[in-house]
């Protein structure tokens, strides 16, 4: 396979593909940004197909780029059970894949980019489990959680509930799972929380944008200082969501950084080498106390600037 695409890729078809699983959202767009840098870094044309969270529309994606005679694609699967149908299709057609957060449940890859989300969101957990104790709250709490069909979901729910039961606080009241990550989505699931326990008081919100709608039911609820949030990826306006109180911490991944290693790792594979099987790349837990000093590092790998 390697072979075959090395041909391709000096024959002109010099293309890297990068798969996206929702363009619109602001994580996969800083994975793409960090895609297209070394892409153009190494004299590859760079294009982006957005498979809009689905498996159909991601495996069409697969066989665009197959038609074009990509030199390589760069996947963040819609989900790990829909990548193995990508990566097959790939396979079939002689394009090697690396694949970019998400995770699969099986096939043949490059190599895997993924955050440390266990470890991530363990540490996030144990933030809120600090300021819950400095309040004496009782400790109660929910999780609206991405797709638990994922690999990054299972992790990052493991790990937050790990960090809560180890810190004495195993009173998970709530779970629903986003299905289109949108505020309007996670604002409703806060109110249906909020309303059948009105004893909960911490929240953990497994991605960015919707922790907006998180934000808008506690306002209305009367419980902006009452109930805790923590969050998973970090909006631009992390800073000062953190120092008003809005946010206790934000377990912040870096995908400029996760984008550009598994380009690198795809790249370097077409031009013969073995890179990793799996790349870990660490979480940036940022409070009010630490955001400052990340921030130099974060503006490029956590937002892609």
């Amino acid at each position: 396979m390697a072979a075959a695409c090395m041909a391709s890729a000096s024959s002109g078809a010099a293309e890297i593909v990068y798969i996206t699983a929702k363009a619109d959202l602001p994580f996969w767009d800083t994975v793409g940004k960090g895609v297209k840098s070394v892409a153009d870094a190494n004299g590859y044309t760079f294009s982006e197909l957005d498979s809009k969270l689905s498996g159909d529309a991601q495996l069409a994606n697969v066989r665009q780029a197959i038609e074009r005679k990509a030199a390589g694609i760069v996947i963040s699967p819609t989900n790990s059970q829909t990548a193995e149908e990508a990566l097959a299709a790939a396979k079939k057609a002689g394009i090697p894949v690396a694949i970019a957060d998400i995770g699969t449940n099986g096939g043949d890859y490059v190599s895997f980019v993924k955050s440390d989300n266990y470890r991530g969101a363990y540490d996030v957990g144990a933030e809120l489990a600090a300021a819950l104790k400095a309040r004496k709250a009782n400790g109660v709490y929910a999780m609206i959680t991405i797709e638990l069909s994922r690999k990054n979901g299972q992790d990052r729910s493991n790990g937050f509930r790990d960090a809560m039961t180890d810190a004495g606080f195993p009173a998970e009241v709530a779970l629903k799972q986003m299905k289109d990550y949108s505020a309007a989505e996670t604002y409703r699931y806060t109110k249906d929380v909020l309303a059948a326990h009105p004893d909960v008081r911490g929240f953990f919100i497994e991605t960015d944008q919707p922790v907006d709608g998180a934000m808008r039911a506690l306002r209305e609820a009367g419980k902006r200082k009452q109930v805790m949030l923590v969050s998973f990826d970090a909006m631009p306006e992390v800073s000062r969501l953190l120092k008003n109180g809005d946010l206790v911490a934000v377990g912040m991944q870096q995908p400029y950084l996760m984008g550009s290693s598994a380009a690198e790792a795809l790249i370097g594979y077409l031009h013969g080498s073995k890179p990793a099987r799996e790349i870990l790349v660490p979480i940036l837990v940022a409070t009010r106390l630490n955001v400052d000093k990340l921030m130099p590092v974060a503006s490029k790998t956590v937002f892609g600037k």
